[in-house]
Order: structure tokens, then sequence, then C-alpha cells
């Protein structure tokens, strides 16, 4: 073992303090790989939609539109005895909300397939009202395309047309003129009466109000033939008046009063109560309040109300029939003598045969529309401004009175409290301020 010990230590390399002796050339170091980056890839952002329609509800909704069309068409001509436009109208469109319902629920819960069938169903009724309007005004222009290219339509009368002349004698003038002044005199008496009542209910609550508004409520509606009535009984046969354009404007008045009132009372309490209250902090009486604050806030709304009174009094037919009887001659003057509108000369001619009657009826219906879209407008220019905005002349005052405030400030400007003596009068500007004193 001694000697297996002396060649082990014989064999094994000698160290020292330098480290291990070693006669092999020195390996190569190998340098680590380097490491080879993608190229970056560029990617075009894309602008991320906002609308809430999707391609799949466009889908969904033109796909269940077909599905209800191909059913109700097997229905009626393959499986039920049933026949009509009206008919097949209702069971497609019953059909299509159980088919749109059906497919939106392959993608959404039990909530979200509600909504959609509920905003179908009111988009679509939205889209049935505006058919229906455009298929009457269009309609109406198309019947009365006729007679309104004439001139005559416009300037004339028909005191010496009947219903066998051509529609190049007579006209509308006598009903336009009427329809202008009933509703001018309505408009008049109404909406002062109106807006007032709408403020007494909004500033000053208590059970007389309470009353008033229930009155309101049930007067709005009220048939026209009982305002029409009203008028004939207490205006014409108690105090004696004859048939005159003031008595169908009184009749109007009675239809359009509520209509303004309610219309007005519900956009005054939409003026936020911390304005009244802002106002009546600084000290300003309520009819200052009303005048300067609540009023100007609600203007639009007020002339919205005012639209629809005017919009329910100028097509009434049955008050003035009553109150103002017919006649085919101008009458300028409503205070004496028969007057006609042009809901009751289309009245009138349309029940002639003729059709040339027949025409101008269709013919005053059409001026009547372009009538009520002209006080539409001019009812919204005059009071479609929003709160706080001025006119060019409301601004160019403001500006003088600022100017004549400024230089009477500057003219009766006091002296400041430093320059002035404690134990001198207020009554003499003109003395010198005393020195000051110094305490004891």
């Amino acid at each position: 073992m001694t000697t297996e010990g002396t060649a082990m230590t014989a064999t094994a390399p000698a160290t020292g303090p330098a480290g291990p002796a070693s006669t092999d050339p020195p390996k190569p170091q190998r340098s680590s790989p380097r490491t080879t980056l993608p190229a970056p890839r560029r990617t075009e952002d894309r602008r991320r939609g906002t609308s809430l329609l999707r391609a799949t509800d466009a889908y969904a909704l033109l796909g269940s539109a077909a599905a209800a069309l191909s059913l109700t068409a097997l229905l009626f001509d393959r499986l039920l005895p049933f026949d009509g436009a009206v008919g097949f109208t209702v069971i497609a469109y019953a059909l299509f909300l159980g088919c749109y319902a059906l497919v939106v629920s392959f993608d959404e819960d039990g909530p979200a397939v509600r909504d959609r069938v509920a905003a179908v169903v009111v988009q679509s009724l939205g889209l049935v009202m505006v058919t229906a309007l455009a298929f009457v005004v269009v309609y109406t222009l198309w019947e009365g395309r006729r007679a309104l290219p004439h001139l005559n339509f416009y300037i004339q009368d028909m005191r010496t047309a009947g219903p066998l002349d051509p529609l190049s004698a007579g006209g509308i003038l006598h009903a336009i003129v009427g329809t202008l002044e009933q509703i001018l005199i309505a408009l008049a008496i109404t909406v002062p009466s109106g807006l007032v009542c709408a403020v007494f209910l909004n500033e000053v609550p208590g059970r007389f109000a309470r009353f008033v508004r229930t009155i309101v409520e049930a007067m709005t509606a009220l048939p026209s033939i009982v305002a029409g009535l009203f008028i004939y009984a207490t205006v014409i046969l108690a105090l004696g008046f004859e048939r005159s354009g003031l008595a169908a404007a009184l009749a109007l008045g009675v239809m359009m009063l509520p209509i303004i009132i309610r219309a007005a009372d519900v956009v005054l309490r939409l003026v936020p109560g911390t304005l009244r209250e802002a106002s009546y902090a600084l000290g300003t009486s309520r009819w200052r309040t009303v005048w300067h604050v609540v009023l100007p806030t609600a203007r639009s709304g007020l002339t919205t109300s005012v639209i629809l009174g005017t919009a329910r009094g100028v097509g009434e037919t049955s008050p003035v029939l009553l109150t103002a009887g017919f006649t085919a001659e101008l009458n300028a003057d409503p205070l004496s003598g028969p007057q006609v509108s042009l809901p009751l000369a289309t009245f009138e001619f349309v029940k002639s045969p003729e059709p040339t009657m027949i025409a101008r009826g269709f013919g005053t219906a059409a001026v009547l529309m372009l009538l009520v879209l002209v006080l539409f407008i001019a009812a919204r220019v005059i009071g479609g401004r929003g709160p706080g905005q001025l006119t060019r002349r409301q601004e160019h005052r403001r500006v003088l009175a600022s100017r004549r405030d400024a230089e009477r400030f500057a003219a009766r400007s006091p002296r400041t409290y430093a320059d002035r003596d404690p134990y001198q009068s207020n009554d003499d500007p003109s003395a010198e301020p005393s020195p000051t004193r110094s305490p004891q």
C-alpha cells in the first residue's frame, strides 16, 4: 500500500501558488451565438368603431325580414285561406319580430334580446309615422298640382267662379285672409293668458292651482264641436253678436288655450329650482325672477307650446262653420259678416263631385300646410334662442348701458377709507383729511 501511495503521489500533478502546471496548448474560447431579433412588422392602427349598429345586427334584420315575408307568403298562398294587404302586413310583422328574437337569442342573453326587440318595435313605429306623414304631404301636393301653378288661385276669391269653371278662374284669397285673421286674433288672446296661467300654476302652488290644473287637463281633450257650440250659445245667441271672424277666433282660442297652458306648464317645471333660489338670494322679487330668469330659460319650450296650440286651432273646421258661417267672397273685417277659413274651404271644395273643385280643395290643403310651416318657422326664429343668448340689438343695448354705468360710477366714486377722516363729517367732501391721531 505504501508503494501504491507513492506512485499515486508521483503521478499527481504538482500544484503551487501559481496554479496547476500544464504543458497542453490553450484551447481557443468559443464566442456565444448572437441573438437575431426579427424585423418589426408595420401594422396599421385600425380605428375603433363607435357605432352601436354592427354588421351582424344588419344581417339579423335583413334575414328576419326575408324569412317573415317568405313564411307569410307561404301561409297566404298554400296553408291558410287569408287574403288582403292589411292581414299580410300584420302577420308578416309578427313573424318578423319572432324571427328576429330567435336570431338574436343565438348570440345574446334574455335582457339583451328583449332590448333589441323593443328597439325594433319603437323604430318601426316611428318609421310608420314618418311614412304616413310623407304620404299625406306628397298625396296632397300631387292631387293639387293642377291648381297650385295658377296665380289667380292666390289673388282671387270664388265670387265669380263656380263648380264648372276652369282653374284659371277663382281662388282662395278669402280663405287665406280669414285664416290669418282668425289665428292671429286667437294667438293674441291665448298666448298671454296661457303663459300667465302656466306661470301661476308653477310659481303659486296651492289648492286653487291644483284645481285649475285639473280643469286644464280636462279641457285638453275637449271636442272641437263643443267649443264651437259654447261660443255660439254665449257670444252669438246670448250676447247678440253676429257670426263673424271674431267669434270663430274665440272658438279657436277655447281649443288652443288648454294646449298652450298644459305644454307651458310642463316646460316651466323643467326649469331648475337652483336658478330661482339664486335669484331670490340676490334679493330679487318673484316677478323679476319670473321675467328675467324663468321665462328666458324656458323660451324654446314655450315656443313649442305655442306651436302646438297653433297646430290645434289652425286646422279646425266645425267651430268656424258654427260661428263664422261660409262665404265665397272676401271679407277682411273680422268683426262683422261671415268669414271662411282654409280648412272650411277645403271641406266645401272636396264635397263637390267636379274634378276642378276637388283640385281646388287639395290645392287649398297644400296652401294650409305651407301657411302652418311659415308660422312654425317664424315662431322658431322669434323664440328659438337658448337661455342667455342675446340678439345683436340686445347686446348693443347692454354695451351702452355698461358704459353709462361706468361713467356714473367714475363721476360718483368716493374717496377710499384710508383718505377719509373718521372724525370728519361725510357731508363735506371738499374738506381736507386731518392727520391721523396717535392713540393715547
